[in-house]
This record gives C-alpha cells, structure tokens and sequence, in this order.
C-alpha cells in the first residue's frame, strides 16, 4: 500500500516519521546525556524541517502550467533539496561544536545506559525503512526533493548504526573520549551528505539532460517513429523536476506536405510519452537541404 502513496502523500508522510524519530532520539539523549546520540537527534531536527520544505515544494511542484510559468512549477523540488542539503550542513556545524565542548570535559561522566541505546535502534529502523521506501518512490516519480529526503535519511541511518555501535564499545570498555569522537564522525558524515545534496540539486536547477539511459531510450524511439523522415538531429533533452523536455530538429523531404510532416510528428510524440509520460516534446521540421553530416537516421 505504502508504495502507491503519490509525491505529496510521501511528503507529508516524511514530516510524521521525522517528528516520531526525533522524539525518540531526544529520549535516547535524555536517558543517556551522550553528545553522540544529541548529535544524532539534532541531524533528525534537520530531517523535520527539510520534511517539511519538501512537502511544501512538491505541493507547489503539482501546480499546473500557468502565464507566468508556461513550463510550469517543478523546478521547485530543487529549491526545497538545495535548502535540506544547506540546514544538513549547518546541523553539522552544531555537532561539531557539541562535540569539542565534549572534548574539552572529559571528566564529566556520562550516565550511559543500555535502554537510551534501545530506543535510538527503534529509531534507526524507523528511518531505515522510509528512506528506502523515498528512494525508490522519488525515483519511480522523478521527484528530487523525495530522493533527496531519502539520501539523508540513509545517511542518517548510517550515522545512527555507527553511533550505537561506537557507544556500545564505549560502554564496555569505559572510553569516554569515544563519545565525543564518534559525534564528529557523525559530523563529517553529515557534511558529505549535505554537500551532495546541494551539488545534485543545483545541477538540477542549471538544466542538466537527462539521464543517460533516458537519452538512449529516446534516440531508440526515434529511430522506430521517425518513418518516413530523413534525419533526427540536434537531440536536446533536460528534466526539471517530474517534468522531462524534449526538443530536435527532423528533416524531411522538401516536397514532403504539412500534413505527412505532422504525422510524423505525431507518431513521435506518442512513442515518446508512451515511454515518459511526462515528457513535454518539441518538434521543429526542416527540408532535407538541413540535413548535418551527423544524426539520428529513421529505421
């Protein structure tokens, strides 16, 4: 049931899970006063705010096409991604803090226990399961802003496994300078994740062409439909959001009638959003005096 839920149900669904899991990672800390499970609740913080931001993005991202956006809203799930992956990076400079605060009071003994670690597990598999559940939805939807979501929250999961597995060792052995130490592993962590979200997402707001195996499977398309034209060429393809562009030139005979070119035209855009239902395709017809040395030939 779960993986019929739309873009904006799973959104709204994140900000539920992100509230449940920073309350229990708030009671891990306060049953355990180790700044390693405080920095692993603070990143959940981050996680309700970019829940939110994502929520609002993909609401906004349905909005249909209007005057002042003739190609519509869905660039705003990368406004929202960029946004996560700029609070991710702050949280971790939080951490940071936390922790050489830590380093500089070792003296003062945390009160560990085993049942503050129990809770942060429920936790870590809470997110392990909606992030696997964003990633392969947001990737089924086209949906950055849920993709990016459920890249945190992997991260956050790893952060969490390698935070209760350090305190376990810690709580053995009676190292406290672990706790400290594992909370700026954490750290680094975070700040990769957050780099790599602002990196994915700008390049999503600079127009970046679709993915590769997209590519090829349009080029297969026009191979198939183009009957009847010459040449398919200057393949221009970039996604924004759910929303895929697709724009070419295809040459056909000069003394080919509006009529016959339009048909082509036709069989082509349907073969294509058969594949991609999303895709907004533009088509511009040239005679065969147009033709490039290089090209896409019709079968």
């Amino acid at each position: 049931m779960l993986t019929r839920l739309n873009a904006e149900q799973l959104a709204l669904g994140s900000i539920l899970v992100a509230l449940l899991v920073l309350a229990l990672k708030l009671l891990a800390w306060w049953l355990t006063s180790s700044v390693a499970l405080l920095s692993d609740a603070l990143e959940s913080l981050v996680n309700v705010g970019g829940a939110v931001m994502a929520w609002i993005a993909v609401h906004y991202a349905r909005r249909p096409a209007d005057d002042g956006h003739p190609f519509g809203h869905h660039k705003a799930e990368y406004f929202s991604a960029v946004i996560e992956g700029i609070m991710i990076i702050i949280a971790a400079f939080l951490i940071v803090e936390q922790s050489l605060h830590a380093l500089t009071n070792l003296a003062e003994q945390p009160d560990w226990g085993w049942g503050g670690l129990m809770v942060n597990a429920i936790a870590l598999g809470l997110n392990l399961v909606w992030a696997r559940l964003l990633l392969l939805r947001g990737r089924r939807l086209s949906s950055p802003a849920l993709q990016a979501g459920g890249r945190h929250l992997m991260s956050d999961v790893w952060t969490s496994v390698g935070v209760l597995g350090g305190l376990g060792l810690a709580m053995l052995t009676g190292w406290v300078i672990l706790d400290p130490l594992l909370a700026l592993v954490v750290a680094a962590n975070i700040l990769r994740e957050g780099y790599q979200v602002v990196v994915s997402s700008v390049n999503g707001l600079m127009d970046s062409a679709a993915p590769e195996a997209e590519r090829l499977r349009i080029e297969e398309i026009l191979q198939q439909e183009a009957n009847g034209a010459l040449q398919v060429h200057g393949l221009r393809t970039r996604r924004a959001g759910v929303a895929l562009f697709v724009e070419f030139h295809l040459v056909v005979a000069g003394e080919m009638t509006v009529r016959a070119s339009h048909d082509i035209c036709d069989r082509i855009e349907e073969g294509i959003q058969a594949a991609f239902p999303e895709a907004q395709v533009n088509i511009h017809v040239e005679p065969e005096h147009k033709m490039e040395p290089s090209g896409i030939a019709p079968e």
